[in-house]
């Protein structure tokens, strides 16, 4: 009920954010973010676009300007020459026609050239000019005037008027156009780069939303797997996502997380089972025969001395378990010494062969010992007996009465190996990982704790364990440690 209470209450804390949690939320950012890119991207291009053509509208318009000015000058210069020597009007060049023609404007500047009539050209006067029409150069020059009279600005191309032969102009040619024309060329590109702008925007943002959602919906089912995992569901459905994207390798991860920790629960509940039971069992036979001498129910010296015997071996037993279970917690902390001395591997061999001798005679199991070359190496002593111990403890545990357990010895290479092989049923190739987890048993008894401890020992002392098994076949336990001191993973 707390629980439910408390989601509730986040609940409801939660709904006056719920709005401003939109624009927080990867969904909105990731488009947001893109479009930015997008949109930012899209001015830089059309402010340079918009610089060319600025550039290259005026270089173009100029140009024109320069050709027109160039074949009209020609034009007025031969027909002026034609009307001193015929000593006859100019005839008519229609000057408002070729404006109209060209679509520019046409302007004269000068001496009268035509017997003192005019040339139909609209005079402007040299001081509205801020230059001298006598010093310009052949090929004439561009600027930029306003009219007398007008107010709008004009772009223009001044061109020189020669008679032939002769060095000195006689008058200017003037040929512009309003530069409001350019910016209306300007303006009309303006407007089409915005619905070009406003057009890719929209398509960005509809793929964008797409893609975020793609990306998005797995994250959001993934978190809410999470959260199911955080409340204790282990058993939560973690949606499947297509493809072999990082979002693919993380619901993985997270499909095998989940699994590993319902694994992990199982584990600890089949330990805390187990130990339940390991603890209950001697605790239960010590109790009775303390019971049974407080009340005098054992007199018999040899009743009392069997009694005691018991409570001695499942004392034993007792603190054999508790080691178990205080070894463990040392190796996942790293708080556990390794010593360094000179260990007798053939005298530590022998020791461990003897303590699993009586249960082998009692069980009829045949129990081998091939010792090869003996080397004597540094390393902890102590550790290394524990682990061929716990190996050895494994392997007559499974190995069925009249069976085999074989221990050998040797060293190559500067290893010692110390292999233990047993007949029993052998592991199959999906629990050989499972086997040296701590409270993972393949029957469900026990408390899981002998091949973990021996595995973090031997990675303690510079070492491993290898494992050969076949299913029907038997098992092969085999510690691998170096003859020099290399220690692994201590504290």
């Amino acid at each position: 009920f707390r629980r439910t209470r408390m989601r509730s209450t986040r609940v409801l804390r939660a709904a006056p954010q719920a709005a401003p949690k939109v624009f927080r939320s990867l969904r909105f950012r990731l488009p947001a973010l893109f479009l930015a890119g997008i949109a930012l991207t899209g001015l830089v291009s059309t402010a340079i676009a918009f610089g060319l053509f600025q550039d290259y509208t005026r270089d173009r318009t100029i140009g024109e300007l320069r050709r027109e000015a160039a074949g009209l000058t020609a034009l007025y210069a031969k027909q002026a020459q034609k009307s001193l020597n015929e000593d006859r009007p100019p005839p008519s060049f229609q000057a408002r026609e070729l404006e109209r023609a060209s679509g520019n404007r046409l302007f004269y500047v000068g001496v009268p050239a035509f017997l003192g009539q005019e040339s139909g050209l609209k005079r402007l006067p040299a001081r509205s000019l801020n230059f001298s029409w006598q010093n310009l150069p052949k090929n004439g020059i561009q600027f930029e005037f306003t009219p007398p009279g007008e107010k709008h600005e004009l772009l223009a191309v001044a061109r020189p008027l020669f008679f032939p032969k002769h060095e000195r102009p006689f008058g200017a040619l003037v040929v512009a156009t309003p530069k409001t024309e350019l910016r209306e060329r300007l303006v009309t590109l303006l407007e089409r780069l915005a619905l070009a702008f406003m057009a890719g925007i929209l398509v960005t943002a509809g793929l964008a939303w797409y893609l975020s959602g793609r990306i998005t919906r797995p994250v959001t089912s993934l978190a809410k797997a999470a959260d199911e995992v955080a409340e204790g569901n282990y058993a939560v459905e973690v949606p499947a996502v297509s493809g072999r994207d990082e979002i693919a390798d993380l619901a993985d991860s997270f499909r095998q997380m989940a699994r590993r920790l319902a694994e992990a629960e199982e584990l600890e509940r089949n330990f805390l089972m187990s130990v339940s039971h390991e603890l209950r069992t001697p605790l239960t036979a010590i109790r009775g025969h303390v019971e049974a001498l407080r009340e005098g129910l054992a007199d018999d010296p040899a009743a009392r001395a069997e009694s005691l015997e018991v409570v001695l071996s499942e004392a034993g037993r007792l603190e054999r378990l508790v080691g178990d279970v205080l070894d463990l917690a040392k190796l996942d902390a790293r708080r556990f010494t390794v010593r360094r001395e000179e260990v007798d591997m053939e005298r530590l061999l022998d020791q461990a062969y003897v303590a699993f001798g009586e249960e082998a005679k009692r069980r009829g199991i045949r129990y081998d010992r091939n010792v090869g070359p003996s080397p004597v190496i540094v390393s902890d002593g102590d550790r290394v007996l524990q682990i061929i111990s716990n190996l050895l403890a494994n392997a007559f545990r499974w190995t069925p009465d009249g069976g085999r357990v074989e221990l050998e010895l040797n060293a190559t290479n500067g290893q010692v190996r110390v292999a233990v092989e047993d007949s029993g049923p052998g592991i199959g190739p999906n629990e050989r990982e499972r086997i040296f987890r701590p409270f993972w048993t393949h029957d469900g008894r026990g408390t899981g704790l002998g091949l973990a401890i021996a595995r973090e020992l031997a990675l303690a002392l510079g070492g491993r364990i290898e494992l050969e098994s076949e299913v029907g076949s038997g098992s092969r336990f085999q510690l691998v440690l170096p003859t020099e001191p290399r220690l692994g993973r201590t504290a």
